[in-house]
């Protein structure tokens, strides 16, 4: 589980998303689809886990309610993309997103499909539909020093930590620093 912040600004122009057209990647073995009012149960059980409340910035309890004003939000947005990963098209196991303003991505698996590679999967294809599909030539991540799963999650997509000066962030009455980790479109 990762969490967004600030890294890179691309122009407005570049960082819409079409809203008039449904998104669906596939590959690695999985189907990422956008999230659609049928899911709001499985969302509210994916996402009301104490991992996922500690480290991303998703409401805590994530219930039927906070599901719903969560979809919501995605739909109103033009610069950022959460789609659920699935590996049937139906079933979300867990999200992955993209922050087209700022060129990060993050994502969050369910506590019961943890540990079948499903993060590193879907964040190598959402990487990979950053830089050839919105055009980033860098994506990055930023993750806290103590997530040695997100950690391991980056270094299995093929990211690198970049050395930049972390980046404070107060969420849910806490202040912690998060490290940035890049990866840069292929020549």
């Amino acid at each position: 589980m990762v969490r967004t912040g600030p890294t890179r600004a691309t122009s407005r122009s570049e960082t819409l998303i079409d809203r008039t057209q449904q998104i669906r990647l596939s590959g690695q073995g999985l189907v990422l689809r956008e999230w659609d009012d049928a899911d709001l149960a499985a969302m509210a059980e994916l996402f009301d886990d104490p991992a996922v409340a500690y480290w991303t910035p998703l409401a805590a309890p994530f219930d039927l309610a906070a599901a719903g004003a969560y979809l919501a939000r995605l739909r109103a947005s033009a610069e950022r993309l959460h789609l659920a990963i699935t590996t049937d098209g139906r079933v979300p196991l867990g999200e992955v997103l993209l922050d087209r303003t700022r060129g990060t991505l993050g994502y969050a698996v369910g506590a019961a499909h943890r540990g079948q590679g499903l993060a590193a999967r879907a964040l190598r294809l959402m990487t990979a539909y950053a830089h050839e599909g919105a055009g980033l030539a860098v994506v990055s991540l930023e993750i806290e020093p103590a997530n040695d799963a997100s950690a391991a999650v980056a270094r299995a997509a093929g990211y690198t930590l970049s050395g930049a000066e972390p980046v404070e962030v107060e969420d849910k009455g806490r202040t912690h620093a998060l490290l940035t980790w890049t990866h840069p479109a292929s020549p």
